[in-house]
């Protein structure tokens, strides 16, 4: 939306990043099944710009689980909204740490 743009109708890198990081603590959720948070972002690099009005998907797969910890990598992928070829805008390493309800590490369940 414009609201989340600059003056040339750029999207701003936070929005996207936010995007990426919902989409990360909603595997970091899952996997863990419970509250996970976000304690790092890594490898940043904008590649290309997004419009207002291109379709953003963000996809992400969990790379390690340690004790309390989970490794997620994000892609983020623009589209025009008339176009049929999508390009990657930018990837990320995100580090979560699964916590209980007072906000300490809590183990991750093992499968």
């Amino acid at each position: 939306m414009p609201a989340d743009a600059n003056a040339y109708g750029d999207i701003f890198g936070g929005w996207l990043l936010c995007q990426m990081d919902m989409g990360a603590g909603l595997l970091a959720a899952r996997h863990s099944r419970g509250r996970a948070v976000t304690i790092a972002m890594d490898g940043v690099q904008f590649l290309k710009p997004v419009k207002v009005g291109d379709e953003v998907s963000v996809y992400g797969e969990i790379r390690k689980v340690g004790r309390s910890s989970m490794t997620i990598a994000i892609e983020a992928w623009r589209r025009d909204r008339f176009q049929h070829e999508a390009q990657k805008v930018t990837e990320a390493v995100f580090t979560f740490v699964a916590v209980d309800d007072a906000g300490r590490p809590r183990p991750v369940v093992q499968e």
